[in-house]
């Protein structure tokens, strides 16, 4: 059975393996083979979602973890997680690990891969109300009012609990959940931990003895299990966002700005002195464990290349755009940058960082990263050793790539020059059959590129192109990156020099602008949920390795570069040898 993606946006009540509050008993019985899943509402574990699947014979249940977030306009309420990833919604988490036919957890290897569709109208507690990721509405329940002393006639739910008789739904009549101010307050039992943070509003304070705690700037776990009973739920290792490291003296540990709240973090200027900046700043990540390189793996290994190919094929160019979007904010400097670093390297951001003479080393991992990309897009033509068609269709998805790149579009320029270069690059170009036949059965395209890209890369290169905030999400550093690095521009001597003003002022101007960047950036990223696999594919670190080796990563970048353009040339010549 296929699955499809969520139903009514994010509405977790029009999800068809959605069965509502349904005991574990109940859920047992429905799954009869291995892969088969359903989620419903834990009346034990106060409404939370539970993921019940049948793996190996067995059938585990799998809490999904509730991320309390700040609140924030245009931001959820709440994440979803299981281990690793997390989900602005319920059908988003769900649809995720199934369609990517991931483990619900590494400890046992579950995958859910058969939704059991529920049979009849799904019947709700207000309680899963407050606990899952859609609104309840309950105007139409208001057919009197009890009192006018509670503040703004506040109505509150309480919590309906699971029918243990086996009818799975609640049977408490509306009138016994809804509770008035002026209502005497019954003593009853403590509630379990992870369900107070979740049953608590903003106006509840008015209501209670004293007001609750004001929620922290990073998001929380809301753990449930505080009963102590055994528990027949399987055990999560949920993975927090890593802390960046702190200079010694300091003992608090800053936690990674998430990259979808930057457009909302305010800049607090402090009159302090200046500090001139010791060391020099990197964004990029160090190398860790990949899930798709061994630890020793070996330069352009065929099944990793086979994977990421099936990898790009999945995801349609605009869906790629906003990856490479995402990482290319990242690496720039642009997003995800910590106070630590602010302070650091003097300056809110990289695009200003590159302007000054400290910021050398950020300067290099951006044209090492611009010729890695451009190298791997030429692989992805050169290596299809197959028939004509398939270079055609790999010539093809690179220029429907650069398009979704382009200003007004994702708006990423140095994707976009990474892209082109390889389009643009000797071992690329001299393919004329592979090039005819792309004019031949893809004309739209083919012409496209003639008549849009190149012409537009010429003149972002010249100084001369688009680079208003409105359309560019990161505007095109590298004609003055490779101009503060020593770089000669070439032409006449006249040309030379107005090129040379206009690369300068377009650098002046791209540092100024630089908040304006960052908030057009997020303004593409907002509610994007990027494919773990996909995002690592495209960081600078996964290419060096993958181009290159474990071993041969660590090499000068020019010694690698020469390499890698002679293997490029040897797989053009087979491809199609000079007559």
């Amino acid at each position: 059975m296929s699955m499809q993606g969520p139903q009514n946006g994010e509405d977790l009540n029009h999800q068809p393996w959605y069965h509502g509050l349904l005991s574990r008993q109940k859920a047992e019985a429905l799954l009869l083979q291995d892969g088969d899943f359903l989620v419903r509402a834990s009346g034990s574990r106060g409404g939370h979602p539970v993921i019940s699947c049948r793996w190996r014979g067995s059938v585990l249940h799998f809490e999904v973890f509730r991320v309390v977030m700040r609140p924030r306009p245009g931001r959820p309420a709440a994440l979803f997680q299981l281990e690793d990833e997390r989900f602005p919604s319920m059908p988003a988490l769900v649809l995720s690990y199934v369609t990517g036919c991931r483990p619900l957890s590494r400890a046992t290897g579950a995958v859910a891969s058969r939704p059991v569709i529920r049979q009849g109208p799904l019947r709700r507690s207000f309680s899963e109300d407050t606990l899952m990721d859609c609104p309840v509405r309950t105007e139409h329940f208001r057919d009197r009012k009890w009192s006018n002393s509670q503040p703004a006639d506040l109505e509150l739910t309480g919590e309906s609990k699971e029918d243990h008789s086996g009818s799975g739904t609640s049977t408490m009549p509306i009138s016994a959940l809804l509770r008035t101010g002026s209502d005497p307050v019954l003593p009853k039992a403590p509630a379990p931990l992870g369900t107070i943070a979740d049953n608590l509003r903003a106006s509840d304070g008015q209501l209670h003895a004293k007001a609750p705690t004001k929620p922290l700037r990073t998001p929380s776990l809301a753990l449930t299990d505080a009963s102590g009973r055994p528990s027949t739920y399987c055990e999560l290792v949920p993975r927090v966002p890593s802390a960046q490291r702190m200079p010694p003296g300091q003992s608090c540990l800053e936690p990674e700005s998430p990259w979808w709240e930057e457009e909302e973090e305010e800049m607090v200027k402090e009159d302090k002195c200046f500090a001139r900046p010791q060391n020099e700043v990197s964004f990029c990540p160090p190398d860790t464990r990949s899930c798709l390189l061994g630890p020793q793996n070996r330069p352009l290994d065929p099944n990793v290349l086979c994977i990421l190919r099936g990898l790009f094929l999945d995801h349609h160019p605009e869906s790629t755009a906003l990856h490479l979007l995402l990482v290319d904010c990242q690496a720039a400097g642009l997003l995800g940058v910590t106070k630590f670093q602010r302070a650091a390297m003097g300056v809110a951001s990289g695009l200003e960082l590159l302007t000054l003479p400290h910021g050398h080393r950020l300067r290099l991992e951006l044209l090492e990263r611009l010729e890695t990309l451009a190298l791997a897009g030429a692989l992805a033509v050169l290596g299809c050793s197959g028939p004509l068609e398939e270079r055609a269709a790999a010539l093809r998805g690179l220029v429907e790539l650069a398009l979704a790149l382009r200003p007004g579009a994702a708006g990423d320029l140095p994707g976009l020059a990474a892209v082109m270069g390889a389009l643009l690059m000797p071992q690329v170009s001299r393919l004329e059959h592979t090039w005819r036949h792309l004019r031949r059965s893809h004309t739209e395209v083919a012409l496209a590129f003639e008549q849009e890209l190149k012409p537009l890369m010429r003149a972002l290169d010249e100084g001369t192109g688009p680079c208003d905030p409105g359309e560019v999400a990161l505007p095109h550093w590298a004609p003055a990156v490779r101009l503060l690095e020593g770089e000669e521009l070439a032409g006449p001597l006249e040309e030379g020099c107005e090129r040379l003003l206009r690369t300068l002022h377009g650098a002046r101007q791209m540092a100024g602008d630089a908040p304006k960047f960052r908030k057009a950036a997020a303004q593409r990223l907002r509610g994007f949920q990027p494919n773990p696999d996909l995002r690592e594919a495209l960081t600078t670190g996964f290419m060096r390795r993958l181009l290159w080796g474990s071993r041969g990563a660590s090499a000068p970048l020019s010694e690698r570069l020469e390499k890698f353009q002679h293997v490029l040339s040897i797989l053009s010549q087979r491809l199609e040898p000079d007559h």
